[in-house]
């Protein structure tokens, strides 16, 4: 642990394009398009800033006015981010020079210059090294930090972003929801979720808890629309999710289907 910083440096790893489908959802997101002060926080985004910068890049179309800070412990990673906004001003690289981006160390206490308050904090990868009793101290740090209205963003994905998985919590640092998104070309089992659940879930898939029976009638449902793939991974995908809704689950917003992405409330994936 880093003096006057809560929480361990993360391994670092980062690809481009990894983190593409949860900023997507967040550029969608209300939180965003409503905020007062559209401050989004990349916590944790380990041996490069690439994550921040493409996070800014895919927000700001949303929001032209958004900010985004990136947090890490590593002092060593936050001198490489501030060198590659560097060739980012000099117009050396894909992103926009005046990409309102910056980097900052910090962990969990979530330090912010001027007292502001974030409306989003997004911190991917960062809690698969610890223990799940670590989870609900590490949200209610962060949560605290945000503005009344905003939320924290804590997942996992993939190397390659393919396999992605989340869950939105509040500024009570109480979860709302789970959303897990896959990329459908190519994929044999959505039960692949199961290797990248938040922190929170990822040792509940078994038998008697409630994301268990999510990912399997998930997956129940995807054979059996084995059919639909004549159509295309996407048909057999809204095949199997509008078998599930039939039976009342809510999964969220439709349109999100097609993108191999869907939401539910996260009662109907609490721990038992």
């Amino acid at each position: 642990m880093a003096p006057g910083h809560i929480g361990q440096a993360t391994r670092g790893t980062t690809n481009t394009n990894r983190l593409r489908r949860v900023d997507r959802w967040i550029a969608r997101h209300p939180v965003l398009r409503r905020c007062a002060d559209p401050l989004v926080i990349d916590l944790g985004y380990g041996a490069s800033g690439v994550t921040a910068l493409e996070l800014e890049a895919r927000l700001r179309p949303a929001r032209p006015d958004v900010e985004v800070l990136g947090l890490e412990i590593d002092p060593d990673r936050v001198a490489r981010a501030r060198s590659q906004l560097v060739d980012v001003r000099a117009g050396r690289t894909p992103f926009a020079p005046d990409a309102r981006v910056g980097f900052a160390r910090g962990g969990f206490e979530v330090p912010v210059p001027g007292g502001r308050r974030p409306a989003i904090i997004r911190a991917f990868n960062v809690l698969r090294q610890y223990d799940e009793s670590d989870v609900a101290d590490a949200w209610s740090r962060m949560a605290s930090r945000l503005a009344p209205d905003g939320m924290l963003v804590e997942g996992t994905c993939d190397e390659i972003g393919r396999v992605s998985t989340w869950v939105e919590v509040g500024p009570d640092a109480a979860p709302r929801s789970l959303t897990i998104s896959l990329r459908l070309a190519g994929l044999d089992s959505p039960a692949i979720a199961a290797e990248r659940l938040p922190k929170a879930l990822i040792h509940r898939n078994v038998a008697g808890e409630r994301v268990h029976a999510l990912l399997s009638s998930l997956d129940d449902e995807w054979q059996r629309a084995a059919s639909a793939s004549a159509f295309g991974p996407v048909q057999r995908w809204r095949a199997a999710l509008g078998a599930m809704s039939e039976r009342g689950l809510d999964l969220g917003d439709r349109a999100r289907w097609r993108l191999g992405e869907f939401t539910v409330p996260w009662s109907a994936v609490a721990p038992r």
